[in-house]
């Protein structure tokens, strides 16, 4: 039976459809671009009585944002965004074609399913089961679906927030990915809630040498420059450094297994999460592209490596200059793109609502904090004073390498998990 002949929940349906726009962002400027991904949340938006808007500060680069009165418009708003476009993905690579929407295994597999369509469809269908209901939301929500976040939202929230921030008028608090997602620990069941995130910079590392023949004797090699200051760097182990909240979830997790040790190995409880989580622990450095030369023998003048580096909020400075001291004075570093880390208390009236709409919907499961290694389009929103979680609430098998799917190959995430947390967050809408 083809996926097109399975009678999907709406969730999952809805989630199907994006994954079919293909709304890949090489980054730089290089993206399919988002328009008719964004014209398909406007139509939706549209279809329960909502006036959608819509920003194109760039050809295809779409955003699109309609607010939801609620009950209480004393209250202040609440912001839920996700992201349109997805990274790239090789279909060679992959056992389906990763923007067909194939459904197999009680699955819905596809480039976006994890990283992010899948919580665009439970905004979509949760506000939507509400309102056809009759209802409304208990405060006012600001639904938007922006551009370019996979590119650091350089062309999508950045822009937004510098020039629509009139879409978030009495905003105070968003909810978006990468969070409220369930993990194994040990042989129990938890729930991580995102409070932070790491500061993203990504360098270019620039060696410089003398152009030769290739079968030259020579000592001024950029290429052998480069390859000693990434090695260097690539396997630089940096030290555990914990913050308020990655102090606290290991706490939660050490109770949880009863272990003990060090961060690492309370972390590594965690099973398919723990590459995850002990990422959160200290800063990383992680090569990510090389380029250098044109010719088998012909020896360059030039060559570069692009290195991702995440750092813990406040870091950012000492990061860059441990990275400077151990590539050396041969290489430079240049900054391509730099945002900020984020940390917000895991407390308060929002917190409390989401770990208890969760705990509404799998009793006695513990919700722990984290900081996510990556970044989201709540640090956008910061600018503006809007306080950003991480909740796309997923009930997953323990056995499923959930967080191995963000940026992986051959990406899915369980129907039944998209159902419970359509349920979940429609939940959390109608009480907070």
């Amino acid at each position: 039976m083809s996926s097109s002949d399975v009678e999907l929940p709406e969730v999952a349906a809805v989630a199907r459809d994006l994954i079919r726009f293909d709304t890949t962002n090489h980054g730089g400027g290089r993206a399919a671009g988002e328009r008719e991904a964004a014209e398909y949340v406007g139509a939706y938006l549209s279809n329960l009585g909502l006036e959608p808007e819509f920003y194109e500060p760039i050809p295809r680069r779409t955003n699109v944002m309609a607010r939801v009165p609620g009950r209480d418009r004393s209250k202040p708003a609440l912001v839920l965004h996700g992201h349109l476009d997805v990274v790239p993905a090789i279909a060679e690579d992959w056992s389906v074609d990763p923007f067909e929407g194939v459904v197999r295994d009680g699955m819905l597999w596809g480039r976006g399913a994890v990283d992010m369509k899948d919580m665009d469809a439970m905004i979509l269908t949760s506000v939507g089961a509400i309102l056809r209901s009759g209802d409304r939301p208990e405060r006012d929500l600001v639904l938007t679906f922006f551009a370019d976040e996979e590119n650091g939202g350089v062309e999508g929230s950045a822009l937004v927030v510098q020039n629509k921030p009139e879409w978030f008028a009495g905003a105070t608090e968003a909810i978006s990915e990468v969070g409220g997602y369930s993990i194994a620990v040990g042989d129990r069941r938890a729930y991580l809630l995102q409070v932070g995130e790491k500061a993203l910079i990504w360098i270019k590392l620039v060696a410089r040498g003398r152009a030769a023949h290739g079968s030259s004797f020579h000592g001024d090699n950029a290429v052998t420059k480069l390859a000693a200051a990434v090695a260097a760097l690539g396997r630089t182990e940096w030290p555990v450094t914990l913050t308020d909240t990655t102090r606290e979830m290991v706490d939660r997790l050490a109770a949880l297994t009863r272990g003990t040790g060090d961060a690492d190995t309370v972390a590594a409880a965690t099973g398919a999460a723990s590459g995850f989580l002990r990422s959160t622990l200290r800063t990383t450095t992680n090569p990510t592209g090389l380029v250098a030369g044109y010719k088998h023998n012909v020896i360059p003048d030039r060559a570069e490596a692009l290195i991702d580096v995440r750092v813990l909020p406040g870091t950012e400075d000492a990061a860059l200059a441990d990275i400077r001291q151990i590539v050396g004075d041969d290489v430079i570093v240049e900054i391509v793109h730099q945002d900020i880390g984020l940390e917000v208390p895991f407390s308060g009236d929002l917190v409390d609502a989401m770990v208890s709409a969760l705990g509404r919907h799998d009793p006695g499961v513990p919700v722990i904090p984290y900081l996510m290694g990556g970044g989201t389009d709540n640090k956008a929103l910061a600018y503006l004073g809007i306080a950003g979680y991480g909740f796309a609430p997923l009930r997953l098998p323990a056995d499923l390498d959930f967080t191995g799917m963000f940026h992986g190959v051959d990406e899915r995430v369980p129907i039944d998990a998209l159902v419970f947390g359509q349920g979940v967050l429609t939940d959390l809408l109608r009480t907070y």
